[in-house]
């Protein structure tokens, strides 16, 4: 598978007792230490391990996403989840660790099994899908887990897994995030153009679509990290005051 004024990060987005005596009792010399006894198997179970979190990190092209989802992995000693797609594995890439690289038949035939978290299909482009079983393997391990998806990604994850946590990240403004785009050198004019149109929507769309929880500004990478690292502690704290 990084409008009007975007909103601020403070948006919708945490004694002995009585008669008993002093003296110790008394052993047989024989008998071992109590901490040396064999367990009598009555002792209590280790509490299970608490269920990780999912977190959802969106944001148009360019609003530099992916250098946040990185620290946020490192901080949190979380995963990042594989994604599959059909398009063609490059040279540098390896299937399994950067992608599950899928024909058109075989990303079909995981839809149809219910294989995928979400997964998005573009008539004429490539098809991108989470695969389901290893987001909940890691999920069970008690780790956060992170996808960066797109808008209609996280509505999907929303509905099928509502105690996600959904960040979405805006630039600063609109003229910044299109400076941005074309800092990055890597397309024409043209195809800027069309994915600034691209971004504006999803800003909108993400802004009323419900699949978020807070909304940051990346207006400087230090403080966007902290404040991202902030949110996602307070929704840890919550769900271990709750039991969850």
């Amino acid at each position: 598978m990084v409008p009007p004024l975007p909103p601020t990060s403070s948006d919708p987005p945490t004694s002995p007792l009585p008669g008993a005596s002093s003296e110790p009792p008394a052993t047989s010399p024989s008998e071992p230490p109590e901490s040396l006894m064999p367990d009598s198997g009555n002792s209590p179970e280790a509490p299970p391990i608490r269920r990780g979190l999912l977190l959802v990190v969106s944001g148009p092209s360019g609003v530099g996403k992916t250098t946040i989802v990185h620290q946020i992995i490192d901080r949190f000693d979380g995963v990042f989840s594989v994604s599959a797609t059909t398009r063609d594995c490059s040279s540098h890439e390896t299937d399994g660790v950067d992608y599950f690289f899928l024909d058109e038949a075989a990303f079909q035939r995981w839809i149809d099994e219910d294989r995928f978290l979400e997964f998005a299909q573009v008539f004429g482009r490539s098809s991108y899908g989470t695969p389901r079983d290893a987001v909940e393997d890691r999920l069970r391990e008690g780790r956060l887990v992170v996808l960066d998806i797109d808008v209609q990604g996280a509505i999907q994850v929303r509905a099928s897994t509502p105690d996600a946590f959904g960040v979405f990240i805006l630039p600063p403004d609109e003229d910044e995030l299109l400076r941005r785009l074309r800092a990055r050198g890597r397309e024409d004019e043209a195809t800027i153009e069309r994915r600034f149109a691209e971004a504006r929507h999803e800003m909108a769309t993400a802004r009323t679509c419900g699949a978020y929880d807070a909304f940051v500004v990346n207006d400087e990478l230090k403080r966007v990290v902290e404040e991202t690292v902030g949110l996602i502690e307070s929704r840890l704290a919550e769900r271990a005051n709750s039991g969850r």
